[in-house]
């Protein structure tokens, strides 16, 4: 039987409050501006034996400095502009990559979660840079999952083609669609249903999460050994309560 970890994205209650009631996060600070070492530490410390921190990679790597979250975290780029963001191959990316693989070490980290903007289009060229970039990274025995958004579900060979010569999970929000590879470590983030492709002020029904549930079993044989479900809306820490409840009177 496949263990199944829920919890959210982000602490949508006092950390102490969630580590009691939770046993994985994933964080996002780490997207907008990387915390100190410090704060990581502090973290790490407070967290009880057995609780699991996933860390969203610094957007730095994946978004290009005109993204608005570039402004909202009040960061500017060193170096060439061009150089940041989509997966590039390069020196500014590939120190932005360090960055997160330390604050994935103190956190004792074991999913690095990288997700693409739908700027980042699914063509050729940001394929072959994607590939490279996950070629050359250092990945310190930390799993690497990918979820890209916009039109690549669209084209699934090529989207298989980099999930499969970059050895990465490919993240998908399960409830809108399934991914083209699972791996013995499956990881879906909820972004809500209904309108765009998120819609954070959604909350799930019961019959939302049964049908969640379900995706859970179909994850488990396709030979998914490990599932992290993470909730991503306004009503996640209630959403991912009720899930694990469910999960609990299913066995």
């Amino acid at each position: 039987m496949a263990e199944v970890l829920v919890g959210c994205c982000g602490f949508p209650v006092s950390r102490r409050r969630y580590m009691q009631e939770f046993r994985v996060v994933e964080v996002q600070k780490t997207f907008y501006k990387p915390p100190s070492k410090e704060t990581l530490e502090r973290w790490r410390r407070e967290a009880p034996s057995g609780f699991e921190f996933t860390v969203k990679a610094w957007q730095a790597v994946t978004h290009p400095p005109t993204s608005p979250t570039w402004r909202k975290a009040g960061i500017k780029p060193k170096g060439n502009p061009e150089n940041y963001g989509y997966l590039k191959p390069t020196p500014e990316n590939l120190e932005a990559w360090r960055v997160t693989l330390e604050a994935a070490r103190i956190l004792e980290a074991r999913v690095v979660v990288l997700q693409t903007p739908a700027s980042f289009k699914c063509t050729e060229e940001n394929a072959e840079n994607a590939i490279r970039f996950f070629r050359m990274i250092e990945r310190d025995n930390l799993l690497v999952a990918w979820e890209p958004r916009g039109c690549w579900h669209t084209s699934r060979e090529l989207l298989r083609r980099v999930l499969e010569e970059g050895e990465v999970i490919h993240v998908t929000d399960i409830l809108r669609r399934r991914p083209v590879i699972v791996k013995k470590v499956a990881y879906t983030r909820l972004h809500g249903l209904g309108g765009r492709e998120v819609n954070y002020r959604y909350r799930y029904t019961e019959e939302d999460l049964r049908r969640l549930l379900s995706e859970v079993r179909w994850l488990e044989e396709q030979g998914a050994e490990r599932i992290y479900v993470m909730f991503n809306n306004i009503y996640m820490y209630s959403d991912a309560k009720r899930f694990m409840e469910l999960l609990a009177a299913r066995g």
